[in-house]
This record gives C-alpha cells, sequence and structure tokens, in this order.
C-alpha cells in the first residue's frame, strides 16, 4: 500500500519580515525532505507572520506576500526540493472586488498555496 509521509511545520515567523519567513520555510522542508516527508503543511500566514492586522491592508505587502511565495517555489525548485508538495498560508488580494464601504482596503485575504 503506498504511503503518504506528512510533515506539520510549526514555526514562529517574524510579522512583515518575508525574508526570514521564507527562509525559515525553506529550512523546514529541507528538515521534511531529509526526514522522508512527501507533503509539508505550514500554517495560516506563515510567509507574513501573524497576527498581521493592519499590514494586511497595504497593496504593498500583498504584493510583496505574493512575490515571495512565488520566490519560495522557484528556491525549492532550484534546491532539489521541487517534487516535494508544500501547502504555506501568505496574504493575497480577493480578486473582482469593488472597493466600496464594508469591503478592507485592498481586499486583503489568507491565501494557501
Amino acid at each position: 500500500m503506498p504511503q503518504l509521509r506528512l510533515a506539520l511545520a510549526q514555526t514562529n515567523p517574524r510579522v512583515g519580515d518575508l525574508d526570514a519567513n521564507a527562509a525559515l520555510a525553506l529550512e523546514q522542508c529541507r528538515q521534511a525532505a531529509d526526514a522522508g516527508a512527501h507533503l509539508v503543511v505550514f500554517g495560516e500566514m506563515m510567509l507574513t507572520g501573524y497576527p498581521i492586522e493592519d499590514l494586511a491592508m497595504r497593496a504593498s505587502l500583498i504584493d510583496a506576500s505574493r512575490v515571495a511565495t512565488a520566490e519560495l517555489a522557484r528556491r525549492l525548485r532550484s534546491d532539489g526540493l521541487g517534487e516535494l508538495a508544500v501547502v504555506i498560508g501568505y496574504l493575497d488580494q480577493a480578486a473582482d472586488v469593488a472597493d466600496r464601504p464594508g469591503v478592507p482596503k485592498n481586499a486583503p485575504r489568507t491565501a494557501p498555496q
């Protein structure tokens, strides 16, 4: 019977420090792969840190979060971890949301990748 080895990465990311959080995620992925994991799952807002609060409203942080997620995927591939499945929380923006009362500025949302 085939097996799926799952690694749950319990981390303590720093709020707003996307570079350090991505480096932490990369290291956790290396350790998980070395231990034989096929899938690594991180917590909510791993790349941005949590609680993110008002920083979530900044378009610049939303953009940086998207870039950090794509860069992490590239680094995983280049480090030979491209076959490792990774679920990681990051800050994204809801698509097609009109700017109107009751909608948070820049329509932030938690996104798993």
